[in-house]
């Protein structure tokens, strides 16, 4: 298939993109590289723009015969959203309906949306199922839940055929250390702890150890990012049309923060200083996901089952490229 990755320079897309050559198909990217970077989908089609230009989209879907779309272009930092909720409103809800419509009026009706946890807010229950109810306690959150109620209704009334599928904490690189995870600012917690371990950072911030935890420190359950596009390859091929599949993406096991800090300091053997701060409003103490409902109709079980696993890849992408793909490899 000829598949359009909105977001597909990204950190998750472009591990898509890769995917998506290596079972047979097309990658068609469209991004506008605000967050994206050009070295991480090198030798693949790359049109440079906005997911709101409807002309461009056009053009892409009649000049690349466009046969289904995957889309990783919503703006995904909590905090953000709710200093400027507007960002979002407008790049995650009104760009992402100009896709739709523009999928509508071009004939192509499949649709993988990378979701998120985020949607359930403070989960009652652990390990959060797709039965627990969606409450989004943040802007961001709530964008990414109105375009799975928009889903719904295409597949309703259009007959779309759509997955939705919530990550949980998407993480590591490629084994080969080829592309791996790159943002300005970092926010997420294990390049963060790398970039202390080697040096670019004095220490790591430790957001609260009063939860109720072992350690307690919040607990997350990290997914790598080869298995998050092995879930939307195998959620691609298995889409109906009028009907969706909503699923969680995780590996169903928790690590602490301070779980996640020994071990990136046992696998790049470095010394990383911790610091203590304060609570983060609105961070819930577990957030861990029930992904059998995703192992029952995709057949998807994550490869990387452990911590040590995940952060053994990032390590070797930032060893490689230190100062992300601005650099070239380094010997560490």
């Amino acid at each position: 298939m000829n598949v359009l990755v909105v977001g597909g320079a990204g950190y998750i897309g472009s591990h898509m993109v890769r995917m998506l050559v290596q079972a047979g198909h097309h990658p068609v990217i469209l991004d506008n590289l605000c967050d994206g970077h050009r070295a991480s989908v090198s030798g693949q089609t790359l049109h440079v723009g906005e997911l709101a230009d409807r002309e461009l989209l056009d053009r892409i879907f009649k000049s690349e015969g466009i046969d289904a779309v995957m889309h990783f272009a919503a703006f995904a930092q909590v905090g953000e959203s709710v200093i400027d909720p507007a960002k979002y409103y407008v790049n995650n809800i009104m760009a992402t309906l100009v896709l739709l419509e523009a999928m509508r009026d071009n004939g192509v009706t499949r649709f993988v949306f990378s979701s998120t946890c985020a949607t359930y807010g403070e989960p009652q229950t652990i390990p959060i199922k797709e039965s627990e109810p969606q409450l989004p306690v943040n802007p961001y959150g709530f964008t990414k839940l109105v375009i799975e109620r928009a889903l719904e209704d295409y597949a309703a009334a259009y007959g779309f055929a759509y997955a939705a599928l919530r990550y949980f904490n998407a993480a590591g690189a490629s084994p080969d250390g080829d592309i791996g995870e790159d943002h300005d600012p970092e926010t997420h917690l294990i390049p963060i702890v790398l970039q202390v371990a080697l040096g670019q950072r004095s220490h790591v911030t430790i957001f609260g150890d009063d939860y109720e935890t072992p350690d307690g420190t919040c607990i997350r359950d990290y997914i790598h990012v080869d298995d998050l596009a092995r879930a939307h390859l195998t959620a691609l091929e298995k889409l109906q049309p009028g009907s969706g599949i909503r699923l969680n993406l995780g590996t169903g096991t928790g690590y602490s923060v301070r779980e996640v800090i020994n071990a990136c300091r046992n696998i790049s053997g470095r010394e990383i200083p911790e610091v203590m701060g304060v609570r983060r409003e609105g961070d819930p103490p577990r957030l861990i996901a029930d992904s059998s409902a995703a192992k029952e109709l995709l057949g998807w079980v994550p490869k990387y089952q452990s911590v040590e696993d995940v952060v053994q890849t990032a390590w070797a992408w930032h060893c490689q490229h230190p100062r992300g793909y601005h650099d070239g490899p380094d010997v560490q």
